[in-house]
């Protein structure tokens, strides 16, 4: 079979009206079928292709078996947020990208798969055996702090993650619309980072909560994962005018804010043409949250 298996998505009717995610994923079926279409090549250049090398074949190979657990486990021991990367990772720039299946025709969904795992055995990593005496604080709960949290408890370390937000996840709760990324996929995966022995310390503003310094006097190491948090403008004339808003702000209000759900006051004008300036992933989001209000 040289095309993907289809992944089930949401009626487009149903889309204007709701924020429910589009991409549906696989069942068992459709996750068996599309395992077998691996060639389990001896290389791995799709593991090469990813960015926390996940063994991807070895992965697959127990989705054939039927073996979600094991898995699960194989991806863990590379990724701990396989439910978020399995959603909104560029895997076709990545894994797939050099994926042999695509030499005639379309790479191995290994997102899709990676997904189904995620999805099917959520929030069951094992629990670290080992722990040593260093101390880290994370600050920023975004996917690089979550990344970074998750494989040093690994390690043994103890970790604690400082968020100035009262929610943890950064851009993946703030940024990323519920129909390309569900927040409580989000929630269960830092939840298992919390099972494994995370620590996270919300509304913590650090240089001002608590200084760098006290962190520094506390802590072994510091990794700072804040992020891109300020929006970058163009500097024309009418950027301040009222009704112009960065992404960054629009996006914040709809998704943490939930200003798409009537009980909540979250302030947003009602829009009837809305223009939107870029073409980046962040512009189609704001554009699709846009449509659906």
């Amino acid at each position: 079979m040289n095309s993907k298996n289809e992944m089930r998505l949401l009626d487009i009717e149903k889309r204007l009206t709701t924020f429910e995610e589009v991409a549906l994923g696989y069942n068992e079926e459709e996750a068996y079928l599309e395992a077998k279409r691996c060639l389990n090549c001896k290389t791995k250049p799709c593991v090469k292709s990813c960015p926390v090398a996940i063994d991807i074949p070895r992965f697959i190979e127990k989705i054939k078996e039927k073996d979600v657990e094991s898995a699960y486990q194989i991806i863990s021991e590379a990724n701990l947020l396989p439910g978020i990367c399995g959603r909104v990772c560029p895997q076709e720039s990545q894994c797939e990208s050099t994926c042999v299946r695509a030499i005639k025709g379309e790479a191995v969904a290994i997102g899709r798969l990676e997904r189904y795992v995620a999805d099917h055995y959520q929030g069951r990593a094992k629990i670290p055996t080992t722990k040593n005496q260093y101390r880290v604080a994370i600050i920023g709960s975004g996917p690089a702090g979550l990344a970074c949290a998750g494989v040093l408890i690994g390690k043994g370390y103890q970790v604690t993650v400082y968020e100035a937000m009262h929610e943890n996840g950064g851009v993946l709760v703030y940024g990323i619309p519920e129909f390309r990324l569900p927040k409580r996929i989000v929630k269960a995966e830092i939840d298992n980072l919390k099972q494994m022995g995370v620590v996270f310390e919300n509304n913590v503003v650090v240089g001002k909560t608590i200084s760098l310094e006290n962190l520094r006097q506390e802590f072994d190491a510091i990794f700072i994962g804040t992020g891109a948090g300020l929006p970058k403008f163009m500097n024309i004339p009418g950027e301040n005018y009222n009704g112009v808003l960065s992404a960054n702000e629009f996006l914040t209000r709809i998704n943490l804010m939930k200003a798409y759900k009537k009980e909540y006051d979250t302030p947003l004008k009602k829009m009837n043409n809305v223009a939107v300036v870029g073409g980046g992933n962040v512009a189609m989001d704001a554009a699709r949250c846009a449509k659906r209000l």
